[in-house]
């Protein structure tokens, strides 16, 4: 039976460091590298301020210094970022408010193929970005 995206996210597994056996993104053979959690990214997304973005490069690079190592790992990085986001929109779907659910469009680009990737679509994430810049005086009139 497939597992949900909830399923998914909470997994329960710890972070990993891991000693690169050759050199790999810039690092060298020998330099740790992460591999987080769903949780972890999670989390990275929540902690970015309303009206804020982050890259999912300056979150890799973020969690590697966190976790005392050189990279983290690209490929779980984007899986665990699909995961959360996917697993914020099950919540809005079963009901929960959107201010509620871990805000991914803060992190993941509208115009990469990531975004296109998830179920509500770049759209959803363009929308949630635009409702969270301020308004300029002109527009509140």
């Amino acid at each position: 039976m497939r597992k949900t995206w909830q399923e998914k996210m909470n997994i329960g597994s710890k972070p990993k460091l891991i000693r690169l056996p050759k050199s790999y993104m810039g690092a060298p053979a020998g330099a740790k590298m992460l591999i987080a959690t769903p949780e972890i990214v999670r989390d990275y997304m929540k902690s970015i301020p309303r009206g804020k973005t982050r890259t999912v490069k300056e979150m890799r690079e973020d969690l590697a210094k966190a976790h005392r190592a050189k990279i983290s790992c690209p490929t779980s990085s984007g899986i665990f970022v699909r995961i959360a986001a996917e697993a914020a929109l099950d919540e809005l779907k079963a009901g929960k408010a959107v201010n509620k659910i871990t805000p991914f469009w803060r992190l993941i680009d509208p115009e990469s193929p990531a975004a296109s990737k998830l179920s509500c679509g770049a759209d959803f994430v363009r929308e949630r970005l635009a409702s969270e810049q301020p308004k300029r005086a002109s527009q509140e009139r």
